[in-house]
Order: structure tokens, then C-alpha cells, then sequence
């Protein structure tokens, strides 16, 4: 696959809707880079300007890069930006992050990708599971599902108890690890009492290892924030 270029990429602003109406998992902003879907972009850009330009409205140029199409609105426009378009674009991205979720978390990703503000957790899907799917998000690009594959998976494992948390540490594979460690470093787990962040040995050494060799940004924040358990204890239920 060729890497994108320059010219393939947008960058894409909030879009207001006259009704107001939201998805409620949307970014403010988000970057297209296939460049099939920047073409049609542009080309919706450039007919809303024409049909500006005979409409007789003022015009300028802008170098900002940045123009959604939104400034002259259209119904093609609408139609292939509008996040509640079964049409549009971030539809399709939306559609694309569920159908490469884990099996098991499909349906609750297809539910948010659909626009469920908060669809219930699957039940008796293992927490490693969820480290995987986090583990497994890439920073780049941007697009209209990255919110979403950011806080689903934060989603499932914040409401855990730490005990959980660290069994499921200890059931991860590579993949699970990085998401774990991304996980506890982050503020879903930071935020919480000191005494459920005191993690067994166990899983506190597999999450500093994991850090050191392929996180090392994370090192820091996990020797610091990582309480050591009296013992452990954990068992399965």
C-alpha cells in the first residue's frame, strides 16, 4: 500500500447540523486520508462553490486547508459529511472500527459506532479481551472512529475492580500488554483511590517489563503511580 500524501489528507472540522442534533461519539475534528474519500471531498467543496459563485455570493480564497465544505453547504455535502449520515464519511469509519472490533465486542461496537451514548457492556467477555481491542488501536491517523476506539475499549475496563484488572494482566498476550499498560497509566485508572491502585507483584512486574522494552514514555508513570499490593492475593471466582 503507498503512504499517503500531503495531498490526500484533510483535516476536517466540527460540523453543525440546523437541528443541533450530535453523534454522540464524533470528534471535533478528524482526518480523512484514504484517497478515494478526499476526492469526493473535494469535488462536493468544489461544487458548493460553483453553486455559490451562480448563486452570486461572495467568494474568497483560503490556503487554510481546512474548509469542510460546510461553509457552502449543500445536499451532497451534507450528505457525505454529516456524522449522522448513514451515507457519509465518518459513517464509514465508524462502520469499519466496528467490524475489526474482537468478536465478542462487535455488538457493542457496532451499538456506538451507531450512536448509543452508553449500550450496555457485554457480559462474560474476558478483560484481557478489551486490553487486546485498546492494545491494538493505532495512534494514526485520526478519523472519524478514533475517539470511539479510544474510549470503548477505556469504556469496559474502568468500570473493573483492580483485582479483575490485574488477573486479566496476567492472561494478556503482546497485544493485551500494551493495551494494559496504556490503560494504567492513563487517568480511567490514575484517577482512582490509592488503595485501588495497589496492584499484586504479578501484574505490576509484567506492566513495568512491557513498559520498559516497548513503552518506555510510560515507565515513569507506572513505577510512580502503580502501588505495590501487601500480597497476592488474587484468585479466580
Amino acid at each position: 500500500m503507498r503512504p499517503t500524501s500531503r495531498t490526500d489528507r484533510l483535516v476536517m472540522s466540527d460540523f453543525s447540523r440546523p437541528d443541533g442534533a450530535r453523534h454522540p461519539h464524533h470528534p471535533r475534528s478528524y482526518e480523512i486520508t484514504d484517497p478515494a474519500e478526499a476526492a469526493e471531498v473535494r469535488a462536493v467543496r468544489e461544487l458548493g462553490r460553483r453553486l455559490a459563485a451562480e448563486a452570486g455570493e461572495y467568494l474568497f480564497d483560503c490556503s487554510c486547508g481546512d474548509d469542510d465544505g460546510t461553509r457552502h453547504s449543500t445536499p451532497e455535502s451534507r450528505r457525505l459529511l454529516d456524522p449522522l449520515s448513514p451515507e457519509g464519511i465518518p459513517a464509514r469509519h465508524r462502520a469499519r472500527w466496528a467490524a475489526a472490533a474482537p468478536g465478542a465486542l462487535r455488538e457493542y461496537a457496532e451499538a456506538l459506532a451507531a450512536g448509543a451514548a452508553e449500550p450496555a457492556p457485554p457480559a462474560g467477555v474476558p478483560l484481557s479481551v478489551a486490553f487486546g481491542w485498546l492494545g491494538a488501536v493505532r495512534q494514526e491517523p485520526r478519523d472519524a472512529a478514533w475517539l470511539l476506539a479510544e474510549r470503548a475499549p477505556m469504556r469496559l475496563l474502568a468500570g473493573a475492580s483492580t483485582a479483575e484488572l490485574a488477573w486479566a494482566v496476567r492472561e494478556s498476550d503482546r497485544a493485551g500488554l500494551e493495551g494494559a499498560v496504556r490503560f494504567f497509566a492513563g487517568e480511567e485508572f490514575t484517577t482512582r483511590h490509592p488503595k485501588r491502585r495497589r496492584v499484586p507483584d504479578t501484574a505490576r512486574d509484567l506492566l513495568l517489563r512491557h513498559a520498559r522494552s516497548h513503552r518506555p514514555a510510560d515507565l515513569a508513570v507506572l513505577e510512580r503511580r502503580l502501588l505495590r499490593a501487601p500480597e497476592d492475593r488474587i484468585r479466580r471466582s
